[in-house]
């Protein structure tokens, strides 16, 4: 929750700079979000490359773990076309991009700010905190309503790190490897699924 506040405090914080234009003109007229982006990118490949218990788990797994992130895709989706109905300012596949940043605001935003525009970055900032903080705060009530799944389901690509401890405390330790391969497989995902929905 506390990362979550930072997060929207900061970009509060530069929508206020940019606004009252705070800042030096060559931030302002540079593309440094996407070198923010290159940089975001390489660490996140970093992460997940020298986190070697992931992939000895990801060995060990059965091919039914596969299913937990594949149905959270669908599942995900799948609201997200039924909720574009509702929503005529932004088409189906603006809001299938804005859905495939499964909660991991800090990528999807920039990415889509840069591949579409910056409105439907803030969006999906928005969207994808959202989700994270509807985990951090309803986890309890989806394990106990839902089923143990659910909260992993909530949580998307953030079921590796920032929800992970409320995941586990409430759904059982055993439960970690499933958060951790869910929330990884995920996190690979949302490049490519935002890439490739926004530029077909």
């Amino acid at each position: 929750m506390k990362n979550s506040l930072l997060i929207i405090g900061f970009f509060i914080a530069g929508i206020f700079a940019g606004y009252f234009s705070l800042l030096p003109s060559i931030i302002l007229k540079s593309d440094i979000s996407l070198y923010v982006l290159y940089a975001l990118m390489f660490f996140v490949g970093i992460a997940i490359g020298a986190n070697r218990k992931t992939w000895s788990v990801i060995k060990k797994a059965r091919i039914r773990i596969v299913l937990v992130p594949l149905t959270v895709v669908i599942g995900t989706f799948a609201g997200v076309v039924i909720t574009s109905f509702f929503i005529n300012s932004i088409s189906v596949s603006e809001s299938l991009a804005v859905g495939a940043g499964f909660g991991y605001y800090s990528l999807s935003s920039v990415l889509i700010g840069q591949l579409k525009c910056e409105a439907l970055g803030v969006i999906a900032l928005v969207s994808n905190i959202t989700r994270e903080i509807i985990t951090l705060l309803l986890t309890p009530f989806l394990a106990q309503y839902f089923g143990k799944l659910a909260p992993i389901a909530s949580g998307g690509a953030t079921s590796m790190d920032v929800t992970l401890p409320v995941i586990t405390r409430y759904v059982g330790s055993e439960y970690a490897i499933i958060a951790v391969f869910s929330g990884i497989v995920l996190t690979i995902l949302v490049p490519f699924l935002v890439t490739f929905i926004l530029t077909v």
